[in-house]
């Protein structure tokens, strides 16, 4: 949920200043008696009127290593998570390597390899890029 503009914040006490009461601010302005009564007293205890910033905004600890697991993928491409968090430093676990795969759009191989079996086939990086190519063709055109 996105913060009251300061605008609205400014309008608000504009007119509780001017003697309209909280309840009739709150349906004029289209918002809660109470969000007007924390406004008042933080304007008047710190005089503070401004929006806060977000809190508890967690960045993905993926981030730090956006670089170095997109090169890792480039050079060993059918690694596997478990491989790739390794080449980490073990920082990361599969499970963080694999949503970090997912949002940097990078393919990654689904199983391990074992004596004697043939590895899953793999789309190259090329294939990556028609492949969504292809989905933005079929969303602009309105084809799913």
């Amino acid at each position: 949920m996105k913060a009251y503009s300061s605008d609205l914040r400014e309008r608000v006490l504009l007119d509780c200043d001017a003697g309209l009461e909280t309840r009739q601010a709150a349906v004029k302005h289209r918002v809660s008696e109470s969000w007007i009564r924390r406004l008042k007293q933080r304007r008047r205890d710190t005089g503070e009127t401004a929006p806060r910033p977000c809190r508890n905004r967690r960045v993905a600890k993926w981030l730090a290593h956006a670089d170095r697991l997109q090169e890792l993928v480039r050079q060993q491409p059918d690694a596997t998570l478990g491989e790739l968090a390794n080449s980490l430093g073990g920082e990361l676990s599969p499970q963080t390597v694999s949503r970090a795969l997912k949002a940097l759009r990078l393919t990654f191989k689904k199983s391990s390899s074992r004596r004697g079996a043939r590895p899953r086939g793999r789309s190259d990086a090329s294939a990556v890029v028609a492949a969504v190519a292809v989905g933005n063709a079929r969303q602009a055109t309105g084809l799913h």
